[in-house]
């Protein structure tokens, strides 16, 4: 934020349900006075623009407009949305190929205007992509970050809320690792209320058994899939969560939040990006929140680790090589 005018402002690279949708949020939570959606099809971003404008007179001044990539040399937060959507049937990871020569072209025209740019990456394959803005902008890990299991963290919360009968805000979990089928669920770090989860199931009376561990960890790896299936895409929740997180950034918030960065020795991973529990404020990532996990959750965020470093080699080292 530019505290000598007090204005603050965000662009939104991607124009499409998630990006308009983010730039919708980001204006209800009242977070920028000048939000700029930028798209390949300008038109595209020119409506959306103007759809949420025609509604400001009952809500907040401010300035929503379509703009160019120009407009990332001042900007406090850039959000990635751009990319060909998730199909159904199709795995994050399917979208690579395609989705990595977008990204390296968007980061090329950013570079060209901004001097030390905050990227918030949300298009996926999101772990695969902050790696590749990270490495193509040459920008320290702690000012790319991708939305990583934020969502995939407030969706277990969730899901855990239900079954546990309890307030969501009350309930204190987090999925690390990839954003995708290698996520991993810290069961031994969950709580209610402060109260350790296994503590929890002990006095609670249900006696419930492991397997609605697994059902829940289910619900919340497949919640995606299953709204795609429904909806053909999902886009309200990421937008809330990554609002959550713009929040963090323009508000210095120090707020923890479970986003994707190229980790370096965490863990014993290194040039790779998945997510961690990390603290955010005004300059991306402070510092990372090392909490201790079991063996089991340890070799799963290794192998969640090492599926997405092949997954890189795949998709990106090649065309860089």
């Amino acid at each position: 934020m530019n505290k000598a005018t007090n204005k603050s402002k965000v662009v939104v690279i991607g124009a499409g349900k998630v990006g308009a949708t983010v730039a919708y949020t980001i204006m209800m939570n009242k977070l920028a006075s000048e939000i700029v959606l930028l798209d390949v099809d300008r038109n595209k971003a020119r409506g959306e623009a103007l759809d949420i404008s025609h509604g400001i007179a009952y809500f907040k001044q401010l300035t929503i407009r379509d703009g160019d990539y120009a407009d990332c040399a001042d900007a406090d937060v850039i959000v990635l949305t751009a990319g060909i959507p998730r199909k159904p049937g199709q795995t994050r990871l399917d979208l690579a190929r395609t989705n990595v020569a977008v990204t390296r072209e968007i980061v090329s025209n950013v570079m060209k205007h901004a001097d030390n740019p905050l990227f918030l990456v949300i298009s996926n394959p999101v772990d695969v992509l902050t790696y590749v803005v990270q490495k193509e902008s040459g920008l320290p890990a702690s000012r790319v970050i991708g939305s990583g299991t934020t969502l995939d963290t407030g969706r277990f919360r969730y899901f855990l809320s239900q079954h546990c009968k309890v307030d969501v805000r009350d309930v204190h979990a987090y999925i690390i690792g990839e954003h995708g089928d290698n996520s991993v669920p810290v069961w031994s770090r969950a709580s209610i209320a402060s109260k350790p989860f296994d503590e929890y199931c002990e006095d609670c009376p249900r006696r419930c058994l492991k397997i609605y561990r697994e059902h829940i960890f289910e619900q919340t790896r497949n919640a995606g899939t299953e709204l795609i299936k429904f909806k053909g895409a999902t886009f309200y929740g990421v937008a809330l969560a990554v609002t959550r997180i713009i929040g963090a950034f323009m508000g210095d918030e120090n707020s923890v939040f479970t986003v994707s960065s190229v980790l370096d020795g965490n863990y014993g991973i290194s040039d790779v990006a998945l997510s961690l529990p990390c603290i955010l404020n005004r300059n991306g990532i402070d510092r990372y929140l090392d909490i201790r996990i079991s063996d089991e959750e340890r070799l799963q965020l290794q192998e969640s680790a090492n599926k997405l470093k092949a997954a890189i080699r795949d998709v990106y080292l090649p065309v860089v090589s």
